[in-house]
Parts: C-alpha cells; structure tokens; sequence
C-alpha cells in the first residue's frame, strides 16, 4: 500500500495534489511520500519484532538523506557501499554504531573511514580485502569488527543482472573456503571476528531461495563454531522483491519473509542484520513528468515525455516494468488508446513502456511513473547534457524540495579548459 491515490479525479501524493508540486518545480521530478517510507518501515520491523534483528536500510536503494533521515528517525541503521553512502548516512542521522560497510571494492580511504566513524561492523568480500583491513586497522591502532560475506551458491531466481549470490558472480567468498578464510582472520592481529554476512540478489519474489541461502548459512555457523569463532552475528542482507504493477507474481510479505528467517536460522542465538531497501521505498516514490508531444508512427503511436532513461534506467538496464498513469483522470468516456511512453535522449532504449493503454492523454498532460522511489534518482546521469531531476519530499499536506535541480550550467562550472585550449584561444 502506498499514499499515491486518486481525489476527485486528481493523483494525490497523500495530502498534495501532484499537479501542485509541478506548478511549484517543474517537470520532471520525483516525488516521495514520507507517510508511505512509515508505514513500509513499520511493516518490516513489525515482522521481526520478536527476534534480535537490527535494520539497516541498504542506502543504494534511494541515497537522498530525507529519504534515509526519515527511516533514521523511525529506528533504521544503514547498509552503505561507499565511503560516499557512509557520508550520506552520517549526514542523515544514522549513528556508526548501526551501520554496516558492505562493498566488493572497498579502497583503503574507504575502510580508514569506515573505522573513524566507529561502523558496526565491515562486510569482508576477498582475502585480499581482508589483509588491507588488518594493515588499515593495525596502523591506526584498532581492531575491525568484521564479518565475511559468503557466497552461498544459490540462485535468487531474479534477473541476471542482480544476481549476486551465484558461485560465477563477483560477490562474496566461496562458502567451501569459508573455514580457511576464517582461520586466517582470526590469526590477523587488528581483526575482530563478529559474524557471517550473506547476500544472494534484489528484487526477489519467492521465498525458497532465501530458506536455501540460510540452510546453508546455518551449516557453516556450525562448522565455524566447531572451529571456535565466536559467531555472535548473521547480516542476512536484503533483496526482498516489491510489485511493481506487471501482473506476475505478487512479492511475498514481510511477515512471511520473517517466517522464513526464524525457521532457518532464528534459534542459533546470534543477533541479526537485515538490509532492506527496495521494499521500503520502492513503492514510496513516483516520477513526474509532462507530454511534450503526441506522435503517430507507422506501426504505433508514441507519447514523447521530458523525463528520459537517465531519469529512470531501470526499463533500458533491466527491462523493467514500471506502471505509468495520468496525473489527472480523464472523462470515462474516452476511449483508451494504446502507446510507447518514450523519452527524448537519442537511443531507442529510452522508452519507459510499450503498448501502454492511456486514456485521454494530449500535450501537456502530467504522468505518473510509479514505483520510482528506488533505483530512480540515485542511478540518474547528466546524459545529453540533461538536468538532474529534483527530488520532492511529502509530508501530509507540506512539500519540500529535498534536492533541487542540477542544470546544465551547474555542471560546466565543474568543468574548465585545459590550459593548451585557453593559449590557443587568446592566440598564443
């Protein structure tokens, strides 16, 4: 459920029309709806309430600090893959002491912050990775709280891209070394052994591959307990699916995604760290834009839109089905046509739907992309030299401007002219 409804024919972002926020900034824009991140947050935490979990919300998702402020507020710590994700946390409210640094690529600046800040814990996802951490570490004169992602060998079912918990995929360690990987780091002076992370993919819809990943997660805390690593904690990373109004197969809920975690690994007496993202705030965003031109091509007809796929890459990166509706309803009378909502960047990728059945839709008319609120802006680029879309955060019946737009001039100012150019220029 989201607070994107429909009043007397207008789409409302819970208590502020849509068609006010485009008057006040223009289009396009994302918005999102701080009463829809509640009640998801809620929802979530809800689930697990009855066990020793910790949330930290996976700051990839949506990285706007309105966005993580709001959850912060509500109890969330963060999941970061960054020392720019870390800053972002930081800035929003998140304490060090619920964040966790996950990342395949951690650089040396990035693990020097991340002790700093005094993280929870950091997510090791290589041997060499963790001999950096015990050189980074010992020079600083403290022990890193660390536990190693696995990769458990299990297929997430969900698209190739986003797969991450295959033995082919670049994340994790292989659980068979799994005991060779911990008996190094627990003879590394500067690292402190704390726990088992895993992460298998996102936008995951069935459940079974989530109870195959802790089954195994499950065995190897007992081969490393056998071991005697104190394994006091599991980070069973995020990756629950949200629907996303194609039709398929409706994501599972929470409730029964804690069933699943309690079942496999709720009695081993570890605390636990969960990593949602997209189903917090999915569905708690949309992406506003306006119809530049209505267009009859030779097979189809075309609604040329502002907003492009630097705004939204999920439909050209994934082949991702986003729903798209009117901002303002049309009169019941009027027929639905069918058309391709389409950009206007130069690549045939640029198309946000095919064969979309829009009622009573002309020029200027304002749409609706829904489920933008993550994955949207926080993958946005400049491509075409195009505006960075602003970001608008509803609270009730108030709006704020939670990142205003990036333009074109913005971005030259960060750019200059080699000196060899200017000589030539003033004819030197």
């Amino acid at each position: 459920m989201d607070h994107f409804q429909y009043r007397d024919g207008r789409l409302h972002a819970e208590d502020v029309p849509l068609e006010r926020i485009a008057e006040a900034v223009g289009t396009p824009f994302y918005a999102y709806s701080a009463a829809t991140l509640t009640r998801h947050y809620r929802v979530f935490a809800d689930a697990f309430s009855d066990l020793p979990a910790t949330i930290c919300y996976a700051v990839k998702a949506n990285g706007n600090i309105a966005v993580i402020g709001t959850l912060a507020r509500l109890g969330a710590g963060a999941d970061v893959v960054s020392g720019g994700e870390l800053k972002r946390a930081l800035t929003a409210g998140v304490p060090a002491n619920r964040i966790v640094f996950s990342g395949v690529g951690k650089t040396a600046d990035e693990m020097a912050a991340a002790l700093a800040a005094g993280v929870m814990q950091i997510n090791v996802e290589s041997e060499p990775e963790l001999a950096l951490l015990n050189r980074i570490a010992g020079e600083r004169g403290v022990r890193a709280p660390v536990a190693v992602r696995i990769n458990p060998d299990v297929d997430a079912g969900t698209h190739a891209k986003i797969t991450t918990g295959l033995s082919e995929n670049k994340f994790g360690v292989e659980w068979t070394r799994a005991h060779q990987v911990y008996a190094d780091a627990a003879a590394m002076p500067a690292i402190e052994i704390v726990g088992v992370a895993v992460h298998i993919g996102s936008q995951i819809t069935e459940l079974t591959p989530f109870r195959d990943a802790y089954l195994r997660l499950r065995d190897l805390v007992a081969m490393l307990r056998a071991d005697g690593h104190p394994i006091a904690r599991l980070d069973l990373g995020g990756g629950l699916g949200i629907p996303y109004g194609d039709d398929g197969a409706p994501a599972p809920a929470p409730e029964d995604y804690a069933a699943v975690v309690r079942a496999t690994v709720g009695d081993l007496g570890c605390d636990l760290i969960l990593e949602p993202g997209r189903v917090l705030v999915g569905n708690a965003g949309v992406l506003v834009t306006r119809v530049l031109y209505m267009k009859e091509g030779a097979t189809r007809g075309f609604a040329i839109v502002d907003a492009a796929m630097n705004d939204l890459l999920r439909p050209a990166l994934y082949e991702a089905y986003h729903a798209i509706v009117p901002v303002r309803e049309a009169d019941g009378a009027d027929e639905p046509a069918e058309f391709d909502v389409v950009g206007p960047v130069c690549e045939t990728g640029d198309t946000f739907g095919t064969f979309r059945p829009l009622r009573g839709i002309g020029t200027g008319d304002l749409l609706a992309i829904r489920t933008a609120g993550a994955y949207a802006a926080v993958m946005a680029s400049a491509y075409n030299a195009r505006a960075l879309v602003p970001e608008v955060m509803v609270n009730g019946d108030a709006f704020a401007v939670v990142r205003e737009r990036i333009v074109v001039d913005d971005l030259l100012a960060r750019e200059s002219v080699p000196p060899w150019l200017a000589a030539a220029e003033d004819g030197g």
